[in-house]
C-alpha cells in the first residue's frame, strides 16, 4: 500500500462514516479500484482508520460527551444517598449514556456470533451494490411517508428517549452489519421510528457510533493488528487515520447543517446512482476480485 492509497482510503472513510451511504461499502469498492488485496490485514486497516472518525465526533460533540461523563459520575456518587432526588440519582447525562449502551448491545451480541461469516461471505462488490440500491429506495419511501404525515423534522429530544426506544435503534443498527447498508442510515431511521426528531436522531447516531465503532476498532486491532502492521506498516495507518479525522469533521459539520433544512432524499438518490454505476461496471466486465490483482495494479498491493 502506498501513502496515496492510505490518503484515498482515509478520505473515503471520513466522508462516508457518518453519512447514510455506508463507509464499509465505499471502502470495499475503493480497495478494489486501487487494486489492493482482499486480506485480513486490509479489513483490519479499514476498521482501524475509523478511529479518526471517532476522534472527530469526540471533538465536535465534546459538550455532550462531557455531560454524559459528569452525569454518570454524579449518579455513582448519589446512588446510595437516602436524601438524593431521582434527578440526582439518574441525571440526564447518565440516562443518555445508558441508552447508548442499551442500543449497542444487539450489535455486540450479533457481531460476536456472525462477524466471521459476514466478513467471509458478504464483503464483496455485488453485495454492496445491492444494499446500496435497496437502502436508497428505503430512504426515498421513508421521506415520502414522513412528508405526507407532516412530521418531517418533528419529534422528541434526545433527553426524552427511553431505553425501549434505544433498543429499537440497536436492532436497526444490527442490520447494518451487512456491508453497504450503512450503520448511520439504520441508526438514524431507528431514532426516527423511536420518535426522535431528525436532529436528535442524527446526534444519537453519532454518539452510538463512538461506542460501536470504538469496540470494532479495538476488536480488530487486537485480533489482526500484528498482521496489519507487518504487511501495511505504521505510516499508512497514521496517515489514513489522520485523513479520516479531517474528512469526518467536514462531513459531520456539513450533514448536521444540511439535515436541519432538508430531508434524507439526497442520500437515497446518491445510493441508487452509485449502485447503477457499479452495476454497469460489473456488467462491462470490471473484475472486482482483489485476490489476484491485475499486473498494472500489482505494484500498489501489499507485499506479502
Amino acid at each position: 500500500m502506498t501513502i496515496i492509497d492510505s490518503i484515498i482510503l482515509g478520505i473515503v472513510e471520513g466522508l462516508t462514516e457518518y453519512l447514510p451511504v455506508s463507509s464499509t461499502g465505499h471502502l470495499i469498492i475503493a480497495q478494489y479500484l486501487l487494486g489492493l488485496p482482499d486480506s485480513e490485514a486490509m479489513k483490519a486497516f479499514h476498521i482501524c482508520i475509523q478511529s479518526g472518525a471517532i476522534i472527530a465526533v469526540l471533538g465536535l460533540y465534546y459538550s455532550r460527551v462531557k455531560q454524559m461523563t459528569l452525569g454518570t459520575l454524579q449518579a455513582a456518587r448519589n446512588m446510595f444517598r437516602a436524601d438524593a432526588t431521582p434527578e440526582e440519582r439518574y441525571p440526564v447525562g447518565a440516562r443518555i449514556l445508558v441508552n447508548i449502551i442499551v442500543a449497542f448491545m444487539p450489535a455486540l451480541v450479533l457481531g460476536l456470533l456472525f462477524n466471521d461469516f459476514i466478513k467471509s461471505m458478504l464483503f464483496n462488490a455485488p453485495t454492496v451494490t445491492t444494499t446500496w440500491a435497496l437502502g436508497g429506495i428505503v430512504i426515498l419511501l421513508f421521506v415520502r411517508a414522513r412528508s405526507k404525515s407532516g412530521k418531517q423534522f418533528a419529534g422528541q429530544s434526545l433527553e426524552e428517549l427511553t431505553w425501549r426506544g434505544a433498543l429499537k435503534v440497536g436492532f436497526m443498527q444490527s442490520i447494518a452489519m451487512c456491508p453497504g447498508v450503512s450503520r448511520s442510515l439504520m441508526t438514524m431511521l431507528g431514532g426516527l421510528f423511536a420518535g426522535l426528531s431528525v436532529a436528535a436522531a442524527v446526534e444519537f447516531s453519532f454518539l452510538l457510533g463512538l461506542l460501536t465503532l470504538g469496540a470494532a476498532t479495538v476488536h480488530d486491532a487486537w485480533k489482526h493488528g500484528g498482521e496489519m502492521l507487518s504487511t501495511i506498516g505504521w505510516l499508512p495507518l497514521v496517515v489514513g487515520t489522520a485523513t479520516a479525522w479531517l474528512s469526518a469533521v467536514i462531513a459531520v459539520k456539513w450533514m448536521v447543517g444540511y439535515l436541519n433544512r432538508h430531508s434524507l432524499s439526497i442520500f437515497g438518490w446518491y445510493r441508487i446512482g452509485a449502485a447503477m454505476v457499479m452495476l454497469a461496471l460489473i456488467f462491462t466486465g470490471l473484475e472486482f476480485s482483489a485476490d489476484e490483482p491485475e499486473p498494472a495494479a500489482a505494484a500498489q498491493t501489499v507485499q506479502e
